[in-house]
């Protein structure tokens, strides 16, 4: 049995763990609201632009013409793995690098495969591997905003137009709730028409175009296009905001579950420390009386 010294180190320390534990729990509950607020204004509003541009472009002779809707033999991928800059986070890292190598891996096996991480953690792991990198935009969580976000969906959007790449998909963590992320693997590139009921129901409505279907065409596809890259990003932040807090949540519960075994050991070690010299005691007293 460990002695009292030890046991009451080892309480000592994950007391101060629990307490750590409690303060990030704490913290990304705050930035998950603030993160949470965020996505939710965001999908309407990219909803009714993918609405609006499904409308225009079905009213377009020869819209499958337009650049971003090419499709074209897959030789070259760009595949953007979405994760966090920190870990303490679950399975939420884990399951973007997995999903991501998956698609390396076998959906795109023997393709010329390009890796645009976005977040620390997915960096560190694809500089170690042998795939391009392109290392420009990863710390763009450092300050999440649309401008830095903008600049990444463009480099992807100007290289696709270029025929660098033939295809570009985006892994990243929908959002559905505090304790449920959902891995997303997206084609972004090239467009693909959505038809759910509301976009369907959409079609139907005519709308007048001022100065032209093809010229608004041109402003709002790009434009519909970078607000998809940025929802993506918006639904990892909240993700991970939401998988730390529930990871930290669990951390201390399993600490207060040890905390009171450690208390049980303490208690038990203490107690037999005292038992013992009670008997030396006896024992003594005995050596002597006999004596």
């Amino acid at each position: 049995m460990a002695n009292l010294k030890e046991v009451k180190e080892r309480i000592n320390s994950v007391v101060s763990t629990q307490q750590i534990t409690k303060a990030m729990k704490m913290v990304a509950a705050a930035k998950l609201r603030r993160a949470q607020d965020k996505i939710i204004q965001m999908r309407p509003y990219s909803q009714k632009l993918t609405a609006i541009l499904n409308n225009v472009s079905a009213g377009i002779e020869g819209g499958s013409d337009l650049v971003y809707a090419e499709k074209r033999e897959v030789n070259n991928v760009l595949i953007v793995p979405v994760t966090s800059d920190k870990g303490l986070c679950g399975a939420f890292n884990t399951n973007i690098i997995k999903a991501a190598s998956a698609a390396i891996n076998t959906e795109y096996a023997g393709k010329n495969i390009t890796v645009l991480p976005l977040g620390k953690k997915a960096f560190d792991i694809f500089k170690k591997r042998e795939v391009n990198l392109v290392d420009d935009f990863y710390q763009v969580f450092s300050d999440l905003s649309f401008d830095k976000v903008r600049e990444a969906a463009e480099y992807a959007m100007d290289e696709f137009e270029k025929g660098t790449y033939d295809k570009v998909v985006l892994v990243y963590n929908e959002f559905k709730n505090v304790a449920t992320q959902v891995v997303r693997n997206e084609q972004f590139l090239p467009m693909e028409k959505e038809e759910s009921e509301e976009n369907i129901s959409a079609t139907n409505v005519d709308y007048i175009m001022e100065p032209s279907r093809d010229y608004i065409m041109q402003e709002l596809v790009p434009t519909s296009l970078k607000i998809q890259f940025y929802k993506a990003v918006l639904e990892s932040n909240a993700s991970e905001h939401g998988a730390r807090m529930t990871a930290m949540d669990k951390a201390t519960e399993n600490a207060g579950e040890l905390l009171k075994d450690l208390r049980l050991m303490y208690n038990r070690s203490r107690q037999a420390a005292i038992t013992n010299e009670i008997l030396e005691i006896v024992a003594g007293a005995e050596a002597l009386g006999g004596d």
